[in-house]
């Protein structure tokens, strides 16, 4: 993978004519060929533009809309991240309606060359900021301890753990600090190498199926799953759960609210869904690459736990 910071090394990594997928937010990069509907399911009409390469800008929903064209094309995929969400890091998407629900994923994306710039993310929104964050933290955290974990991608972890736990209250105390949201974005690197490297685990199976299912932000929920899940995995893999906490320096609950709720109850999730929602997330991959795969009666009660 190629990797750049500052939006002005762009050209260097463009393999050709490009189509940009960008929300309307967003500059066009000197780019005539956009697609502005995000995240949309329409991946063959979006994919009928695309002429050399894809050029993503945007957070999780973009660089997944970028990755599903990049694999439909059988393009190059050039991502600009502008949240901490990690997604430019892999070759697998999914696919959610304008309405944000999701109703698919795929693979085979063909990851070209990440470009970082900082100053694309002075104005998130803080609760965008934390939860994509929260989600880059649970990338750190199960890199340590997931199925086929290993010592590059640890160390990655490690590193990025440290400067989300170091500069994330400080970003959230001076949005605009550029020291500060380049720290950050920095420790999304790093997380995302490790989810490169190794996957994912049960937080990110929770979350995706809770997610999934009510359209509802994706690291708002890891922020909120990955607690009972690290209790949980504290019985089968105690020392890198204890790496992982002494790398953040802070619970990972003062960080989630941070940003917004930490409870499920506060996302409108009904109670009596939790059965349901367990069950889904016991058959997903993320859970069966746990160090021990929860059971759906054991993920019921850690959702219950932050209910």
């Amino acid at each position: 993978m190629i990797v750049r910071w500052g939006l002005d090394r762009l050209d260097e990594v463009l393999p050709g004519e490009a189509l940009l997928v960008a929300s309307e937010r967003w500059p066009d990069l000197g780019i005539a060929t956009r697609w502005t509907e995000v995240p949309s399911e329409r991946i063959d009409d979006a994919a009928a533009l695309a002429r050399d390469c894809v050029v993503a800008l945007g957070g999780g929903s973009a660089i997944d809309l970028g990755k599903a064209i990049s694999a439909r094309a059988e393009i190059p995929l050039v991502a600009i991240p502008t949240t901490y969400s990690g997604a430019e890091w892999t070759t697998y998407y999914g696919i959610r309606e304008p309405s944000r629900r999701a109703i698919g994923s795929g693979g085979g994306a063909r990851p070209h060359a990440i470009v970082y710039e900082p100053e694309l993310t002075l104005d998130l929104p803080r609760e965008t900021t934390v939860g994509t964050a929260m989600n880059a933290l649970a990338h750190c955290a199960e890199a340590l301890y997931v199925q086929g974990h290993n010592e590059a991608a640890d160390e990655h972890a490690l590193a990025g753990a440290r400067l989300i736990g170091e500069w994330l209250p400080l970003v959230v105390d001076e949005p605009h600090d550029l020291e500060a949201r380049t720290s950050v974005l920095r420790g999304a690197c790093h997380a995302g190498q490790a989810l490169g490297g190794s996957m994912l685990a049960l937080a990110h199976a929770m979350a995706q199926a809770v997610g999934g299912r009510y359209g509802l932000p994706h690291g708002t929920l890891n922020g909120i799953c990955l607690p009972p899940a690290l209790r949980f995995n504290e019985q089968f893999a105690p020392d890198a759960v204890a790496r992982f906490r002494e790398a953040v320096g802070r619970e990972v609950t003062e960080l989630a609210a941070l940003g917004g709720p930490t409870r499920l109850r506060d996302l409108g999730v009904p109670e009596d869904d939790l059965a349901e929602l367990a069950a889904a997330a016991a058959g997903r991959p993320g859970n069966q690459a746990n160090p021990r795969p929860a059971t759906a009666p054991e993920i019921e009660e850690l959702l219950r736990s932050v209910f």
